[in-house]
């Protein structure tokens, strides 16, 4: 199988914000975005792998700045990572006025998605050719997240499993919370 660049998939949609799109504050609604997200992750991957793909894990999904009605999205996709069957989509959103020209960074995902072939089963994707040093930097990155995802998931299943009730307590201690039940006896 014949490896294939990064600027082989890369892909932008661009997208105009309607006030349909806007949530009750009148932002653009979260949801409205990550669906374009998966949509453009979806379009990435698939000509990458040359099949139909599967959105399985999505990380970094955090709204840094605010989206208006008749601003202009910009979605920029590229592979940053292939394994045997899944491939990690870098997604860098943009948001300009056109009034002013004005642009901003809103959001920063990662997309996990995995290629499927005709009976839905996992298939192998091209390997991917790093051109330059920001693609191997990219896939050096998702390496490395995908360690430490690893590693924050068997942690925190450990810390769960050890976890003692009346042993933490002492942390809800300047929590807005208040506890209505007796937690010695739970």
């Amino acid at each position: 199988m014949l490896a294939k660049s990064v600027n082989f998939s890369r892909t932008t949609i661009t997208e105009l914000m309607i006030p349909s799109y806007a949530n009750f504050g009148g932002k653009i609604h979260g949801g409205i975005l990550l669906s374009l997200m998966d949509k453009v992750a979806y379009v990435c991957a698939s000509k990458h792998a040359g099949t139909y793909v599967v959105t399985v894990s999505v990380e970094g999904v955090n709204f840094l700045q605010p989206i208006e009605v008749g601003q202009l999205v910009s979605l920029h996709a590229s592979i940053n990572y292939v394994g045997r069957s899944s491939m990690v989509v870098g997604i860098r959103v943009i948001a300009e006025d056109v009034r002013t020209g004005v642009q901003k960074h809103t959001n920063t995902s990662y997309f996990t998605m995995v290629a499927k072939d005709d009976e839905g089963k996992p298939t192998e994707v091209p390997p991917l050719s790093l051109e330059t040093k920001e693609d191997t930097r990219r896939f050096l990155e998702a390496i490395k997240r995908k360690e430490l995802k690893t590693t924050y998931a068997g942690e925190f299943d450990n810390e769960k499993t050890r976890m003692k009730l009346e042993e933490n307590l002492h942390l809800l201690k300047n929590e807005r919370c208040i506890v209505n039940h007796d937690a010695q006896s739970s």
